[in-house]
């Protein structure tokens, strides 16, 4: 019999104890664990979030991911590669406006002119918003999937400053039968688990802080395996976190599997994020847009739990509703300034404070650099 006021005074778990805060349903309980979890964010990463402004470059994909509403074989979704003006316009925008860091985010492609229109970009954003305010210029994280190691160094040395870059490719779910089941379009299984870790040696090679995550209540998962991603995010000695809820689209390809009642996956995803603050400590950890889909507050609840970073949306409105990866996708008619000032106040209700011109590096990176 667990004793949670105990478990919650570790520093280490066992695997049977981080099953069993994954599994919390009693709210007194889930109290106690945000509690916990929110100490210990502070404790660790300090009172800020940090913002980075999300801009989703292109819905392009050569992918076939099932569970993905922009996939190859979606038909459905118009397709769209924004201009490097758009995509440079608005990542000024956000230097302006105090945000430290943007993330560039697309479809996955390999063709050389799509790699050198990222590269392009890269250096153009460095170039123009080196500043007082932002001497070593905006912070870049990029997700923009695998990639050969050359390619990686090439937007490294693109972005200007290589201690201001990072990369998030989420491997998804350690459990090698979920993956394949995740990408097995066609019978075919596109991705393979091992060049997704891979790719994140070779991230951490060209000097990138190195994000990673996993979807939390895919059909067939189970808590055991959640702790097993957990454990695998250790292996890994990732520097940040982005996670999310599994949330169906119609446009992919699993829709008969069905999704996890709401209200118990809301609740998982923020066990998931808390249990991972107290396991991992000084990492960064985004609050997904995803978990707004399930709670109006969802985003600040994830900042309860122990997020310390947040991802306004900076994509122009006419391209976010080309940009749903599942359905109900909030904030497709936002606008960046007004949803920046609403989102700082709402973050200050949860006693946390904005890093305003700060690009927020994981603590855990800038110890390892030392």
């Amino acid at each position: 019999m667990f004793n949670l006021s105990d478990i919650l005074k570790k520093q280490t778990f066992t695997d049977e104890e981080i099953v069993y805060l994954l599994g919390l349903t009693d709210p007194q309980d889930c109290q106690k664990l945000k509690e916990e979890a929110y100490r210990r964010t502070t404790e660790n990463t300090g009172n800020k979030v940090y913002y980075r402004g999300l801009i989703e470059c292109s819905n392009i994909c050569t992918a076939n991911c099932r569970y993905c509403g922009i996939r190859k074989d979606n038909h459905n979704v118009k397709r769209y590669l924004m201009d490097k003006e758009d995509i440079v316009g608005q990542a000024l925008w956000a230097a302006d406006n105090g945000y430290g860091s943007i993330c560039l985010q697309a479809g996955e492609r390999h063709d050389e002119k799509f790699i050198s229109f990222i590269e392009e970009c890269l250096i153009e954003i460095h170039e123009k918003t080196v500043s007082e305010k932002l001497p070593d210029g905006l912070g870049i994280t990029l997700s923009l999937g695998e990639q050969p190691i050359e390619v990686y160094e090439r937007w490294a040395k693109a972005s200007g400053n290589r201690r201001n870059l990072r990369y998030l490719a989420r491997f998804e779910t350690s459990n090698r039968e979920l993956f394949d089941m995740l990408h097995s379009g066609k019978g075919n299984n596109e991705k393979v688990l091992d060049n997704r870790f891979r790719c994140l040696q070779n991230l951490r090679e060209c000097g990138y802080q190195v994000g990673t995550g996993v979807m939390i209540g895919i059909p067939g998962q189970t808590l055991e395996d959640l702790c097993a991603d957990i454990r695998m995010f250790q292996k890994l000695d990732v520097d940040m976190i982005g996670m999310g809820p599994y949330l169906m689209s119609e446009e992919a390809d699993l829709v008969s599997l069905g999704q996890m009642e709401n209200d118990k996956l809301f609740q998982l995803s923020l066990n998931m994020i808390a249990v991972c603050r107290l396991v991992l400590g000084n990492i960064n950890i985004a609050a997904a847009t995803a978990l707004q889909v399930l709670h109006p507050e969802g985003r600040e609840l994830g900042i309860e739990y122990g997020c310390n970073v947040i991802m306004p949306n900076l994509s122009p409105t006419k391209f976010r509703k080309g940009y749903q990866l599942y359905d109900f996708k909030p904030g497709l008619k936002d606008d960046p300034f007004t949803f920046g000032v609403r989102l700082e106040s709402r973050i200050n209700s949860r006693g946390r404070e904005v890093g305003w011109n700060d690009s927020g590096s994981s603590k855990k990176w800038l110890m390892r650099s030392i």
